[in-house]
């Protein structure tokens, strides 16, 4: 079972990256920049250690991703206005568009992944990969 579900896995984890990264690119998106988007469309203006500890990741990875947003035209950095050590980060007319375009993106991807569950099986799945997360944490 262990090697059966560890490939059903990864293959699965690769199939959906790989039409995942397809969706976002044809809108200028790179794979994971809509983690950092998400978070922006929530709460614009957020530095980059905001950003970094909401998506637990490093503070480099988050101001290598907000460069390449930034050449992209999907934010702008900004002076903080109370501390000058700190920018902040802020969506552009172009970032805000993309919060429609992309959640379209993304209800379009999880209907094509699950189009072959019932919305009982559906529900059932979603709660299994919570389980595997939950177990490995």
């Amino acid at each position: 079972m262990g090697g059966e579900f560890q490939a059903a896995f990864w293959a699965a984890k690769r199939a959906m990256t790989t039409a995942a990264e397809a969706a976002y690119n044809r809108h200028g998106v790179r794979a994971g920049q809509q983690f950092v988007l998400h978070q922006l469309w929530e709460e614009d203006g957020l530095t980059p250690g905001e950003l970094a500890r909401r998506l637990e990741l490093a503070v480099p990875t988050v101001t290598r991703t907000a460069t390449r947003m930034e050449a992209a035209g999907i934010l702008r950095r900004e002076p903080h206005p109370s501390d000058a050590r700190l920018v902040r980060l802020c969506l552009t007319d172009r970032g805000r568009e993309l919060k429609d375009i992309m959640t379209a993106e993304i209800t379009q991807l999880t209907e094509r992944a699950l189009r072959t569950l019932d919305p009982a099986d559906r529900e059932r799945f979603t709660h299994y990969l919570n389980e595997v997360r939950a177990n490995l944490v």
